[in-house]
């Protein structure tokens, strides 16, 4: 009897804990706004705003937001990308612990550099297929060339 009486309790709990992170992550943190392409979601932190503005002057203002080239382009793909930075970006501006400037994690450079390729095939292929000289990636893997490497200030460069 008591066991069950613990369990419905912890039950309790975990279900008003879930409810509780739930509301603040959609009422107070906004967070169906990550759901959309709407690029003014991503300055809701105040992290982010100084880099918004900047995308706001950028080159790719007028043709691209912010899943363009942050988040893969499938469906599965980009809301697992939105998922996963999601999380580790309320973890770590809830707790402090991100770096300033904001640094890139490798695999969401790869999700950009991805993102680059799909939308500047042409150009790509062209330069990746008559590169001389390629860029050593370091990794073990053949040498290839990163759109990030040189243009690493094209969608939003923030000092």
């Amino acid at each position: 009897m008591i066991n069950r009486r613990v369990a419905a309790v912890v039950a309790a709990c975990v279900i008003g804990v879930a409810i509780g992170l739930g509301s603040f992550t959609f009422v107070y943190a906004r967070g169906s706004s990550y759901l959309t392409n709407e690029p003014g979601a991503c300055a809701n932190c105040h992290v982010m705003r100084e880099h918004f503005q900047a995308w706001q002057r950028s080159s790719h203002h007028n043709v691209a937001v912010c899943n363009d080239c942050h988040a893969p382009h499938n469906l599965v793909g980009k809301y697992y990308t939105k998922g996963l930075n999601g999380f580790w970006h309320s973890f770590y501006f809830t707790t402090g612990g991100y770096p300033y400037p904001l640094r890139m994690t490798e695999r969401n450079r790869k999700v950009t550099e991805g993102a680059c390729r799909y939308c500047h095939e042409d150009i790509t292929d062209a330069i990746e297929h008559g590169a001389a000289a390629p860029v050593p990636s370091g990794e073990g893997s053949p040498d290839r060339l990163a759109c990030t490497r040189c243009h690493s200030d094209v969608g939003h460069w923030v000092r």
